[in-house]
């Protein structure tokens, strides 16, 4: 679905990525591990327009998307949220979701003096469209809640539900366990899988908590100074040298404790 060919991306003469290259298949949750500083963010940011590439080539579909902005690509079905959950904390959750998808008729002057009817028809559609998400990731009680009120954990839902609003085809997670606390992650995992399983999204998913990537995630690919080091399965990459080095420096009589990590 998403091939990543030789991207680089320079911040003056620091090479964040340096010459990655990867292929994300339609239908999968893909772990990306690696230790702090090993560009997966910055990668995420790439493919997804938030920063164009020095060098290098991202195709999805084969079609060419190397330095879309992220609202072509958004309309294209490539989502990504944030480390930090991006919500509008003074209105109610159920209004962040309406919010999401684009071209809404009462956007237009026109059509807000003169097609009402049309505008209350869709807002109708884009309410029940809100409801049936936040029934389907079990936070629905907070449909009145405003956004700003909710813990870290409820906002990753919320942004999560975004993708919902528009039937994304690839959303990028970046560490949508930060800050969460077991129970509200393990929902988060819940949802993530039934949304790969019965809407066929495919995730590419950030995480440090490698129980949470063991149980969501084949692939794993593991990056570590801008390249990519490894791919396979979790128990396949843990038992990598060279990933082993990368997160402890010290070999393979090290290796417990990434299994720990």
């Amino acid at each position: 679905m998403i091939v990543v060919e030789n991207l680089v991306k320079t911040f003056g003469g620091f090479r964040a990525v340096d010459g990655a290259s990867l292929e994300i298949g339609a239908g999968t949750i893909t772990g990306l591990i690696g230790p702090n500083g090993a560009g997966k963010t910055t990668l995420f940011n790439v493919i997804a327009g938030v920063h164009q590439p020095t060098a290098g080539r991202v195709t999805m579909g084969g079609e060419d998307i190397t330095g879309l902005p992220p609202h072509q690509l958004f309309h294209k079905g490539l989502l990504r949220t944030f480390q930090i959950a991006h919500e509008f904390s003074s209105m109610t959750v159920r209004e962040n979701l309406m919010m999401v998808p684009g071209a809404q008729s009462g956007e237009t002057l026109w059509n807000a003096w003169f097609g009402r009817k049309g505008i209350a028809e869709e807002e109708r559609a884009l309410g029940a469209k809100a409801d049936e998400v936040l029934a389907f990731l079990t936070i629905d009680h907070l449909t009145y809640e405003k956004a700003g009120n909710l813990s870290g954990g409820q906002k990753k839902l919320l942004e999560l539900g975004r993708t919902m609003m528009v039937d994304a085809k690839i959303v990028f997670l970046d560490e949508v366990g930060a800050g969460v606390n077991r129970t509200l992650l393990n929902t988060i995992g819940d949802a993530i899988i039934r949304l790969n399983k019965e809407r066929g999204y495919t995730f590419v998913v950030i995480e440090h908590d490698m129980d949470f990537i063991e149980r969501l995630c084949d692939p794993v690919i593991c990056m570590a100074e801008g390249k990519v080091l490894a791919e396979g399965t979790l128990a396949e990459i843990k038992a990598n040298e060279q990933v082993i080095e990368a997160y402890l420096g010290t070999g393979l009589k090290n290796k417990d404790k990434l299994a720990k990590t």
